[in-house]
C-alpha cells in the first residue's frame, strides 16, 4: 500500500515541502506562506507531519549512496542542541573534506554514547571500507569506545585513533552550518521529533556537499538531479 495513498496532496507537493524545509532552514509557517503563493493551501502542522514521516525515510534510503562518497580519514565530535528546553548531544562524523559520514542524537555524553555512535557509523562497512584514522578531541570517552570496538572485532585493529584538536576544525565549522538550519525550529519538543527532523537536515546537507552527485549524472542541472533522485527513493511506496 502506498504511503501517499490517504494524503490529500500529491506526492510531488509533499516531497517538495519536505525537501524545502530540510534544505533552506525556514519555519513551518514561512513554508506555509510560500506554498500559498504557489496556490497550494496547506497548514504548517500538516507540513510538520510530512517532515516527521518522510525525512527519516529519505535518510534511510540514501544511506547506501553516501558510503561511496567519503574517505577513510574521519573527524568525530559532538555538539549541543536543545530538546524540550534541555541540552542534548548530537554526535557527528565527517571526513577530511567535510563530507558527512554519520550522526547520532543522545541524551548523554559518555563512553556508552560514543560507542553507540561509532558502532552505528561503521555498521555495514567492510573492513577495507572502515576508517584508517579517527580524529577526535581530548574527550577520553572516544578512546575508550574505540578500544572496546576493536576488542569486540567490530572495528579494524589497524584503525588509528588520533587526538589533534586543530584537525577537528572542519567538523566544528560544519556544526555551525547545521545549526543554522536548526535555529528556525525554535527548539524541539521531543527526542523523536528532533532526530527525525535532523535526519532530513543532514541528508539535504549531503546533497549540498555533492555527496550524491555521482548518482545524478545526466540531469539537466544539479537541482533537477536532486529532485529526481529524491523522487526515485519513494518509487517503491
Amino acid at each position: 500500500m502506498s504511503a501517499f495513498k490517504y494524503r490529500h496532496f500529491q506526492r510531488e507537493i509533499i516531497l517538495q515541502c519536505v525537501r524545502w524545509y530540510c534544505k533552506y532552514g525556514i519555519s513551518y509557517r514561512d513554508l506555509e506562506e510560500m506554498m500559498e503563493e504557489r496556490r497550494v493551501r496547506v497548514d504548517h502542522t500538516t507540513i510538520y507531519r510530512w517532515v516527521q514521516r518522510y525525512a527519516p525515510e529519505l535518510e534511510k534510503q540514501m544511506r547506501w549512496y553516501k558510503k561511496f562518497s567519503f574517505s577513510g580519514s574521519w573527524r568525530v565530535d559532538e555538539t549541543y542542541i536543545k530538546v524540550k528546553g534541555v541540552w542534548k548531544y548530537l554526535y557527528r562524523a565527517v571526513d577530511k573534506y567535510g563530507r558527512t559520514i554519520d550522526f547520532y542524537l543522545s541524551h548523554t555524553r559518555n563512553t556508552k554514547a560514543a560507542k553507540r555512535f561509532l558502532q552505528k557509523a561503521i555498521k555495514g562497512l567492510k573492513e577495507w571500507e572502515q576508517p584508517y584514522v579517527i580524529n577526535t578531541d581530548q574527550n577520553s570517552t572516544y578512546g575508550k569506545a574505540i578500544k572496546m570496538l576493536k576488542e569486540e572485532h567490530r572495528l579494524s585493529a589497524s584503525t588509528e585513533h588520533r587526538k589533534a584538536k586543530y584537525l577537528n576544525n572542519i567538523v566544528e565549522a560544519d556544526h555551525g552550518k547545521l545549526k543554522r538550519l536548526i535555529k528556525p525550529t525554535l527548539g524541539f519538543k521531543s527526542m523523536k521529533t528532533a532526530y527525525a527532523t535532523i535526519k532530513g537536515f543532514e541528508t539535504m546537507r549531503m546533497f549540498k556537499k555533492g555527496q550524491f552527485d555521482l548518482f545524478m549524472y545526466g540531469a539537466k542541472s544539479k537541482l533537477m538531479g536532486e529532485i529526481r533522485l529524491i523522487d526515485r527513493q519513494f518509487d517503491y511506496f
